[in-house]
């Protein structure tokens, strides 16, 4: 496949307006928002969000649906979701919050959070380094889902859980915004959280992208992964810590 530097350099330019890049960070939490919603976020009027989610539906970036009055809008794909997380890990954090509120939610953000469709934050590294730690999921050689970690997961989550999709990978590694170090991305990133979330194990917070593990899923977690959630009051908040924005 030969790269168009046009094409390239459209695509980027539609994540250069802050509006729209705004649009895309808050769809990140793996939800579909309502256009209203998405001009509230980003500050703009209906009129101005309409003409930016046009550009964005375009481009491949969201995904729509209409129903009613409603006009309802999500990130394309996966890859997508990962390709926004990537750029607000090189583009560097904000400046650092600095009210009580900000700060309490910042502290949140870092220890446990969605990103599109899997876990991060100390949790999501957490996790991950467990996997590795109990043999899983090897890194010697590349990330890859070991013999014991097939068996894991399938009985955690059933034999689709290992169903080979064309257009994502098993298992991938994300560069944590907040740790700086791996999460666990992929399809199965996205099978752990959807578990956690039916069987109680975690819930998100209302109208963020934080999550909290339930006292149910502290006692599974430890079963499962030897995992010792820290506790709120034990929690330590990064001195610059990551605004929502972060994957």
């Amino acid at each position: 496949m030969i790269l168009a530097p046009e094409s390239v350099a459209h695509f980027a330019s539609l994540l250069a307006d802050r509006s729209r890049a705004a649009m895309c960070i808050a769809l990140l939490d793996g939800r579909a928002w309502t256009a209203s919603e998405l001009a509230s976020y980003a500050g703009v009027a209906r009129p101005t969000a309409s003409g930016h989610l046009n550009q964005l539906v375009e481009a491949g970036v969201l995904a729509e649906e209409r129903q009613g009055r409603h006009r309802y809008l999500w990130l394309a794909s996966s890859q997508v979701a990962q390709l926004i997380e990537d750029v607000a890990v090189v583009a560097g954090q904000a400046a650092p919050p600095r009210s009580l509120r900000s700060v309490r939610a910042a502290g949140d953000l870092a220890a446990a959070r969605t990103c599109y469709d899997h876990l991060a934050g100390a949790l999501g590294v957490q996790m991950f380094d467990a996997l590795v730690d109990a043999n899983l999921v090897a890194v010697a050689d590349g990330v890859a889902l070991t013999e014991a970690g097939r068996s894991w997961f399938t009985d955690l989550a059933g034999p689709q859980a290992l169903r080979q999709s064309r257009s994502r990978p098993l298992v991938r590694v994300c560069l944590d915004w907040t740790e700086r170090r791996h999460h666990l991305g992929g399809a199965l990133g996205a099978v752990l959280y959807r578990q956690f979330t039916a069987r109680g194990w975690v819930s998100q917070r209302p109208g963020s992208r934080a999550v909290r593990v339930t006292p149910s899923g502290e006692q599974a977690l430890g079963h499962l992964l030897g995992l010792r959630i820290v506790p709120p009051d034990e929690r330590v908040v990064p001195d610059n810590p990551a605004p929502a924005a972060a994957g």
